[in-house]
């Protein structure tokens, strides 16, 4: 089981992720609180895995509260504002969910929980010396390739299909450009279009509102830049 605190001082947010949480049997909800600093006396005591933290709230927000405790569970943020994205990924979050959400990608964001907890835990039975976090399975042209984040070099969102380029290979899948963004891990790969994803680590230089990763050229969109800019370390 997982052990889950909702933290959300909207009472009709907290019903919807209670909800959410009733379909999927590992999740077991602990307690509730409308604000941050309720929770804490709570986290001394009982053993959390998981929290469900809105960001703007009452007294001290999300991310100021998560960075006063000293062993934090693990995070999937909950909340109405876009812009603290990059803060909450820097506090290692699992996921950060755009209210409304759905259902689908609620799931989405406790799978990537029960992937960590089973690397932290050691349950990974497979004797691959690549972590399950380390790759993805992407289906293409009948074929299912595995394909390590490491060599991903970006991937390019084109109509319902998405456009993956790695070290060796270009490959399209259909897959919808948002669902394959959400597979990727947050730590390594970077939005700087809505179009386009890009592996940090593979990035050669930038000019302007370009990057270029090999001899590929990607269009950084003025609305991604700032964000990916303080992602990787320029101010």
């Amino acid at each position: 089981m997982i052990n889950c605190l909702i933290i959300d001082d909207e009472p009709v947010a907290r019903n919807i992720i209670r909800n959410y949480c009733s379909h999927i049997p590992v999740l077991n909800i602990i307690a509730e609180f409308g604000n941050a600093l309720d929770a804490k006396a709570l986290l001394t005591s009982e053993k959390i895995d998981l929290l469900f933290l809105d960001i703007h709230m009452p007294l001290l927000n999300g991310i100021g509260f998560l960075g006063t405790l000293k062993n934090p569970p693990l995070v999937i943020f909950t909340t109405a504002y876009q812009e603290y994205a990059v803060n909450a990924f820097n506090l290692s979050a699992c996921d950060y969910l755009l209210k409304p959400f759905s259902l689908e990608r609620f799931i989405v964001a406790v799978d990537k929980v029960q992937d960590r907890l089973e690397q932290t835990n050691g349950l990974n039975t497979e004797n691959d010396q690549v972590s399950r976090q380390d790759y993805s399975f992407i289906k293409s042209g009948g074929k299912i390739y595995r394909i390590a984040h490491q060599d991903l070099l970006y991937a390019e969102a084109q109509g319902n299909y998405t456009k993956v380029v790695t070290a060796d290979l270009t490959l399209s899948t259909k897959t919808a450009f948002s669902a394959f963004v959400d597979q990727m891990p947050a730590d390594l790969f970077i939005r700087v279009h809505r179009s386009f994803i890009i592996n940090k680590n593979r990035i050669s230089h930038i000019e302007g509102n370009r990057v270029f990763i090999r001899q590929a050229e990607i269009p950084i969109a003025g609305n991604y830049k700032e964000a990916f800019l303080k992602t990787i370390g320029v101010f």
